[in-house]
């Protein structure tokens, strides 16, 4: 599971909510969204 968000810092809680609630590590995607929408050739939907 990787978790992500507009910029990377309001995923945070989901990440370790996920820890304390006993499931297995998760990531956590720090460029999110800003960092991948400005990558040439990353998939993304549009429209």
């Amino acid at each position: 599971m990787v978790h992500h968000c507009g910029s990377g810092v309001s995923a945070v809680p989901n990440v370790l909510a996920m820890e304390l609630a006993g499931y297995p590590p998760a990531a956590l995607y720090g460029g999110s969204w800003s960092e991948w929408s400005r990558t040439p050739g990353l998939p993304m939907a549009q429209g």
